[in-house]
């Protein structure tokens, strides 16, 4: 962990001794009284100064203050679900955090990595959020390479490194994963679609598509994203009912590609998803034109 605990040191406990007495007679008088005193109340004798007077009890250790996380930590794992790979993730949250947030899943899209998703400028995205009274929260970013976040024919599974390695590991980082947040790009808002809704609603607060890489059928997808029909339909985020439950923000540009698909996915889910269409293509102007509403909208379904 990235914690740095801070010593606090042990306060020592001066115990005095009862006083004695001036002679013996005295000292068996009271001797006696004591006993009798003990005997009748419930529990181990009182320490007594050598004035008479009872000790008080000695003060309860205080924890040491919880130290304040870095606005920015990196790091890797190698993947066995990806092979093997070692796989680079980060995580940026806003300044002055100690406790325990939750996360952002942050899914790239083609071409990208962890440390371009960071890049979106988040550190200072969550900062200014926080200040104006946002909810707290972290993103995690991790890299995926380029196989749609789902498992393929090569035998890479970036869907299980996500939700089985990368997820479990954010505990030892000072984040609670009772409930996470999917966030993604192009091919990483497909992903976020997929993963959050295999998680479930019961660990999904919320999942955020930005410019969502859709194709209504198998001939229409982009080279490179499934490997066949069968693989396209064993991994389509059409018509799944987990999505029903979560709630669902997504923004597009008019200029987009997906544009057409992506309004018809919106037409088939149950429930109309946040979010819009807007001026943009698909490009990082646009996504960044988005970002402040989507941090905005996120947070607090989030941190609930």
């Amino acid at each position: 962990m990235m914690a740095h605990m801070s010593e606090l040191s042990r306060r020592a406990i001066l115990r005095l001794g009862v006083g004695a007495a001036a002679g013996a007679a005295g000292a068996y008088a009271l001797g006696s009284a004591l006993h009798t005193q003990s005997a009748s109340v419930a529990g181990p004798p009182v320490s007594m100064t050598s004035a008479g007077a009872p000790l008080a009890p000695p003060a309860p250790l205080e924890p040491p203050p919880a130290a304040v996380q870095p606005t920015y930590v990196h790091g890797s794992f190698v993947s066995a679900a990806r092979g093997g790979v070692a796989t680079n993730w980060a995580i940026a949250r806003p300044p002055g955090q100690s406790a325990p947030l939750r996360p952002v899943i942050a899914l790239h899209g083609k071409g990208m990595d962890a440390a371009a998703v960071i890049d979106f400028g988040f550190e200072g995205e969550l900062a200014q959020a926080v200040a104006s009274g946002t909810p707290p929260f972290a993103v995690v970013a991790v890299d995926g390479g380029e196989s749609y976040w789902h498992k393929r024919a090569s035998g890479e599974d970036t869907g299980a490194m996500v939700l089985d390695e990368l997820i479990p590991m954010l505990s030892s980082q000072n984040l609670d994963t009772s409930r996470v947040a999917f966030l993604g790009w192009s091919m990483g808002a497909y992903g976020a679609l997929l993963l959050g809704a295999r998680l479930g609603p019961a660990r999904t607060a919320a999942i955020g598509a930005v410019s969502p890489a859709l194709w209504t059928s198998f001939d229409e997808t982009a080279p490179g994203a499934f490997d066949s029909a069968t693989d396209y339909g064993a991994n389509t985020v059409w018509g799944l009912p987990q999505l029903a439950s979560i709630p669902i923000r997504i923004d597009c540009g008019n200029s987009d590609p997906f544009y057409s698909a992506t309004k018809q996915f919106i037409a088939q889910l149950p429930n109309p998803p946040a979010g819009g269409f807007s001026p943009g293509g698909h490009n990082f102007a646009f996504w960044d034109s988005q970002l402040p509403a989507e941090i905005a909208w996120i947070a607090p379904l989030l941190t609930a």
